[in-house]
């Protein structure tokens, strides 16, 4: 994998790069849809490539290591040809999830023992184990396995985690650099930064991803409940420390203003559930502020449903149809919504690296957070 800076605004850490992997190009900044199980939900690969114009999507390690599991993935030869998706897929590392089953969940410097949610039956996740998954799942960019602690957390369990999160890093590495790729293409190995809110841990950790020049490196452990404001900080702090000519991807995260201010930080990577989960309960994310398509207001509302959108939705229904489906159940009608917030999403990040290479990205970035962040 290559990582190519072309611009950085003057007067933002904002920048345009690109990322040139066995799958393709990615032209950075760039969201990512979550297809947790190997699909985005709701929507074909035609509708992703298409119409949403996605250039790599996410897939979840644990959910995949235990649905369809490990043996039809690598008798299908890996996921991108087991879901048809030829283009870039990130893993996660199955973290988030695994420490997420509070309650039927062990923690030791070895691993994580669990038990899964679909049938009970115990697992154990270790450094090692996790990067032999992710070469058999066969993404091309694959997460070191770490402790995503939750929020709030005291300071002695944050410094605790990040310090096995890092040691675990070290055995991830050695696991990465003594395994090979299974289906005649490359993976390239992120590490992610931890530390909870605390400046110090945080510094100390992004030194330590920083030190061990993998491809790109992730930041994790935000997004989870804490104040907007100082995940904005924890992210700064972040980017200034991390090496400019790598990619830098904030996992999780977030809004469309949340990714607009994070890009303005210098990040270049985001992936998050919200424009499909959120799609699915009726919010659409648009150019002009945020629709909640179950309200009554719709009800006579012929107009498209976003007049210049960037999906062939916007103007193939109008919000009155859409509220209707909303309201009767049917299941055209998360599909409309998912695409709609997706294509945006994806419109987003395109606008805001165009901006960036043109130079007026702040200007543009504080109108459009402004804009995008109203309830209409």
């Amino acid at each position: 994998m290559n990582f190519q800076l072309i611009h950085t605004d003057t007067k933002t850490s904002a920048r345009a790069g690109k990322i040139t992997s066995d799958h393709g190009e990615i032209l950075t900044p760039i969201f990512m849809p979550v297809g947790t199980v190997g699909s985005v939900k709701g929507l074909h690969l035609q509708h992703l490539t298409e119409d949403v114009k996605a250039q790599i999507i996410l897939g979840n390690t644990y959910h995949l290591y235990l649905r369809p599991g490990l043996d039809v993935l690598e008798n299908a030869g890996g996921l991108h040809r087991f879901n048809g998706w030829n283009k870039p897929i990130l893993t996660d590392s199955g973290g988030y999830q695994v420490f997420s089953l509070e309650g039927t969940r062990k923690i030791t410097e070895e691993g994580v023992i669990f038990s899964s949610h679909i049938d009970g039956s115990r697992h154990l996740f270790t450094p090692e184990r996790v990067m032999d998954i992710q070469r058999t799942i066969g993404a091309d960019i694959i997460m070191a396995f770490d402790e995503c602690t939750p929020y709030p957390c005291e300071y002695d369990y944050a410094k605790k985690s990040m310090d096995m999160t890092h040691r675990w890093l070290d055995r991830c590495l050695a696991q990465f650099s003594q395994t090979e790729p299974k289906y005649g293409y490359s993976q390239s190995l992120f590490p992610i930064v931890q530390g909870s809110v605390y400046k110090d841990l945080r510094i100390a950790s992004a030194e330590k991803i920083a030190s061990c020049h993998c491809d790109g490196n992730a930041i994790g452990g935000l997004s989870v409940g804490e104040p907007i404001e100082m995940m904005y900080e924890m992210t700064e702090l972040v980017c200034g420390i991390l090496p400019k000519e790598k990619p830098r991807y904030l996992m999780g995260v977030g809004t469309p203003a949340n990714i607009l201010e994070c890009i303005a930080l210098g990040i270049d990577m985001f992936d998050c559930v919200m424009p499909t989960r959120n799609g699915r309960n009726g919010m659409l994310f648009t150019k002009n502020g945020i629709l909640n398509m179950r309200n009554e207001k719709w009800k006579n509302d012929f107009s498209p449903i976003e007049e210049d959108g960037a999906s062939i939705v916007d103007t193939l229904y109008s919000k009155a149809y859409l509220r209707h489906l909303f309201q009767a159940g049917e299941m055209l009608a998360p599909m409309i919504a998912s695409l709609h917030n997706l294509a945006f999403y994806l419109w987003l990040v395109k606008e805001a690296r165009n901006h960036i290479i043109a130079g007026d990205f702040l200007t543009w970035k504080t109108t459009m957070v402004e804009k995008i962040s109203q309830r209409l």
